[in-house]
């Protein structure tokens, strides 16, 4: 049986006087289309929504349930890089300077962060941990991952209204087979990530045989 994430990263450091401490993550690094999105929390402990968990483990509907619950009583930012970011940055990068403004857009200034992942953004501006596989392990990071997960996926869905046939309000701009057929169809858009593999890759076949 999956381990459910706690308090105790929270905990420790409000313990030692460091608060207000966020939780942060990003989704959409995969997509061929569409931002990177990060989210940064900051949990109350008297007051956390029952079922917060990895938001990969979550069903959409719980997922937004989760979402609006969350914003009712904590702090929440949530902020992105957009493709011609990704597309000048690298999606890495990208990831990182999303990650930074969703935590520099919170209420207060965070005193330290916990952070999805094996990297501490450069310019995340207050202390920091990388917290591997937090999003399973940590509650705050666990929430910035529904949050983030939401917001995204109401953008492809907004995205899906301008450019459809894609399937974007089901897949998110991820490489399903619905949208890799779709884009050999119909050929990128301007949501595109044009230095994404799949997306080059039709380009480059259309140059080559215009030239």
């Amino acid at each position: 049986m999956a381990t459910l994430p706690d308090l105790s990263h929270e905990l420790r450091l409000i313990a030692a006087g460091t608060t207000p401490v966020a939780g942060v993550d990003e989704v959409g690094r995969g997509p061929l289309a569409g931002p990177v999105t990060a989210a940064a929390v900051v949990l109350d402990p008297d007051c956390i929504p029952d079922g917060l968990n990895d938001s990969k483990r979550l069903a959409p509907t719980r997922r937004r349930e989760l979402a609006r619950a969350l914003a009712h009583c904590a702090e929440i930012s949530v902020a992105h890089a957009d493709v011609e970011e990704i597309e000048s940055l690298n999606i890495y990068y990208a990831a990182h300077l999303a990650m930074c403004r969703a935590v520099s857009g919170l209420p207060r200034r965070a005193r330290h962060v916990l952070i999805d992942g094996n990297r501490v953004p450069q310019r995340i501006g207050c202390p920091a941990d990388a917290v591997v596989g937090g999003d399973a392990l940590c509650l705050s990071i666990a929430a910035a991952s529904i949050v983030a997960k939401v917001a995204r996926d109401a953008i492809m869905a907004e995205l899906a209204l301008d450019c459809p046939g894609f399937g974007w309000e089901h897949n998110a701009g991820y490489p399903t087979p619905e949208h890799v057929a779709a884009l050999e169809r119909l050929g990128p858009t301007r949501h595109h990530r044009r230095t994404f593999r799949p997306v080059h890759n039709i380009l480059y076949a259309k140059a080559a045989v215009s030239a």
